[in-house]
């Protein structure tokens, strides 16, 4: 036996409210409509569901029994559909994002404010990886995308949107400032030594075949565990880092800091938005997802 859900939310209204006329007026229908459907669901039920009189209808034993099964199954549909519907108006939700300590710093955190003052009621869950551990996280569906730079190592059931470029730059501190008074090759800078992330990170491939593509096998001297960790280690004469040049910009204090300049082109890599092609993005990931691509610098 086959029933529309139609025929039970008009039962569940009729039962509700102990009225056909009051049950049309919440559904918005005519009290026909509402009579000829609670007739063909008794006929179809085999059983009579009200008991009508002229003070209204009241329920049947099996009708009784019937209400509490169809009260649970519209109240919960009914509840879903009015946070859908809150999820559309952005007025909640959750997105979830996985994201690398350069794209954060670089791009992601000022968009999440303005996303954050547009709409207060979604939740933002930030989950700070590097690359390849937040392209895990995406892989197993732990976020709704990633924000990382490249290299990515994206896979090919993933979606890589470039959004900005950025420039890298070797610094050093006080007791290497007399290297900020010339430009430096990438040879001669590799006699010092180098202060770089680890090789479980995309950073470390990186920088390895960057000193490569110029004849030179270099790795770090000292490996940091995150980006944040070589400004302070620069700073304090460990050795040579590079950085993002954003880093060194809104760094406060900028003392036994210095800018070093390469003779070689410097190093620059894309901040990317990586999502996966075979899954839906939530009302609230979606719109955060437009305003990332809407800051798309104009020089990729």
């Amino acid at each position: 036996m086959y029933i529309h859900y139609d025929s039970y939310r008009i039962f569940y209204y009729v039962a509700k409210y102990r009225s056909f006329t009051q049950a049309a007026a919440m559904l918005l229908c005519n009290q026909p409509n509402v009579t000829r459907t609670i007739k063909n669901l008794e006929s179809d039920s085999g059983c009579a569901l009200f008991i009508r009189s002229n003070r209204g209808v009241r329920l049947t034993p099996e009708g009784e029994r019937l209400y509490e099964h169809v009260r649970i199954a519209v109240e919960h549909l009914e509840a879903a559909e009015r946070e859908i519907a809150l999820d559309r108006s952005l007025s909640q939700g959750t997105v979830s994002i996985g994201a690398s300590e350069v794209a954060l710093r670089c791009l992601l955190l000022p968009v999440l404010k303005q996303f954050r003052s547009d709409h207060p009621g979604v939740r933002i869950r930030v989950s700070n990886h590097s690359t390849p551990q937040a392209l895990n996280a995406l892989k197993h569906g732990l976020v709704d995308f990633a924000v990382v730079t490249t290299p990515t190592g994206a896979g090919a059931n993933m979606k890589e949107i470039p959004l900005r470029t950025v420039r890298e730059v070797p610094v050093c501190g006080q007791a290497l400032s007399h290297l900020a008074q010339k430009p430096l090759s990438l040879k001669e800078l590799s006699g010092y030594p180098l202060i770089g992330l680890g090789r479980d990170t995309k950073t470390y491939e990186m920088y390895t075949e960057l000193f490569l593509a110029h004849g030179i096998r270099r790795t770090p001297d000292i490996e940091a565990a995150t980006e944040d960790q070589i400004l302070p280690m620069v700073k304090n004469d460990l050795g040579i880092g590079f950085v993002p040049e954003d880093f060194v910009r809104h760094e406060a204090d900028q003392r036994n800091l210095f800018v070093l300049e390469l003779s070689d082109a410097e190093p620059s890599r894309q901040v990317c938005l990586v999502k996966t092609a075979d899954r839906s993005l939530s009302f609230a990931a979606k719109a955060l997802e437009k305003m990332l691509i809407a800051e798309r610098s104009e020089e990729l």
